[in-house]
């Protein structure tokens, strides 16, 4: 059984948030042009645990595809967040193609795994998310 360091779900929210927020900021240099496509990033990365917690992830999965184009942003924070959660994992496909799928073809342990896992992940998101986006206040 390999070794777990503690420091892993902080690193993989911590670095995800950070590059989204780095990506934006580039593609819209101007900080008060970029302040609402960082205020939905920090909204939804706080939102992530309350949704997983209620609906779970297949639902959360459903939301991404579902999102409008006006709030890409957010839609960025939950691929980010299942990229994530299939490196931890080490789950084949949560973020790509057959994604919906691949969730539906778990056993109940795993899904019920996962989501134990998703659960703590979207946690440090919502962390992070204060950290990362310390300069962005209020909700939209």
């Amino acid at each position: 059984m390999p070794d777990f360091d503690p420091r892993t779900l902080n690193k993989y929210a911590f670095e995800a948030l950070t590059k989204l927020r780095k990506e934006h900021q580039k593609a819209i240099p101007d900080f008060e042009k970029a302040k609402k496509g960082l205020k939905d990033q920090k909204n939804q990365a706080m939102e992530l645990y309350t949704y997983i917690s209620t609906w779970g992830l297949m639902r959360l999965k459903a939301e991404e595809k579902a999102i409008s184009k006006e709030q890409d942003e957010r839609r960025k924070v939950v691929k980010s967040f299942f990229k994530s959660l299939q490196e931890l994992a080490e789950c084949n496909d949560l973020a790509g193609e057959d994604d919906l799928k691949n969730l539906v073809g778990l056993s109940a342990n795993e899904y019920l795994g996962l989501t134990g896992l998703g659960i703590e992940l979207a946690n440090e998101y919502g962390f992070w998310a204060n950290a990362v986006y310390h300069d962005i206040i209020g909700a939209q």
